[in-house]
């Protein structure tokens, strides 16, 4: 399953608008925060697929009747773009276990890159639903090594995939070799992705503009 949460009108839309700006990412803070909400949003659709039971509730009047969710999911994210994401989504699953990883592009002398993945920090995700959150899907490659690895951990009961920003290039390339058992949800896709992998439009490079420029590796 593949959601676009642009494909209607929502705050989304106004999110992304200032996400992408050149004129509103200056503004650090206002970027994170946007990246936030679009986890808050990600999370709360995410919410309405998940399993639910029923649990009385004892209320200063009475017993009450509650749908709640039945278990959390595992929060995943990539460091260290994914953060802000996560943070939005860690808003609404308040008691959910988390993974790390160190996913990035190790660049060579001839522009091309090796997606390089030195440390994760992951609780056991067998049988668990897995919410993995990083801002960019371009290529796919991080994503799906990313996801290789997680599932050697143990095997996932579903992954939903949450981005702000996908290219078609880079979700077929996840249809093609991740897990079937996968959903994606991005804020919105984009058609072109440049010979060294950058989305256009897309929005630039996420993690600089969420904690500044870092030395190139």
């Amino acid at each position: 399953m593949i959601v676009n949460l642009s494909s209607t009108n929502s705050l989304v839309g106004n999110w992304l608008s200032e996400i992408r700006s050149v004129e509103v990412q200056t503004d650090r803070m206002r970027f994170r925060r946007n990246m936030e909400r679009l986890g808050e949003i990600a999370a709360y659709e995410i919410s309405k697929t998940l399993e639910y039971e029923e649990k009385e509730v004892q209320t200063p009047l009475g017993i009450a009747n509650c749908r709640v969710l039945k278990d959390q999911p595992v929060l995943a994210t990539i460091l260290r773009a994914g953060l802000a994401l996560h943070q939005g989504l860690l808003h609404y699953f308040d008691k959910a276990d988390h993974a790390f990883i160190s996913a990035y592009r190790k660049h060579k002398h001839d522009g091309t890159f090796d997606i390089s993945l030195e440390y994760v920090s992951s609780p056991s995700i067998d049988g668990q639903v897995v919410i993995l959150s990083d801002p960019m899907l371009a290529t796919g490659a991080s994503l799906v090594k990313t996801i290789e690895h997680l599932q050697s951990l143990g095997k996932p009961k579903h992954i939903h995939l949450v981005v702000a920003i996908a290219c078609t290039v880079g979700i077929e390339y996840v249809q093609r070799h991740a897990d079937s058992n996968l959903s994606i949800w991005a804020g919105d896709i984009d058609d072109e992705l440049t010979a060294k992998g950058y989305i256009v439009p897309g929005l630039g490079d996420a993690g600089d503009l969420a904690f500044g420029n870092k030395l190139q590796q």
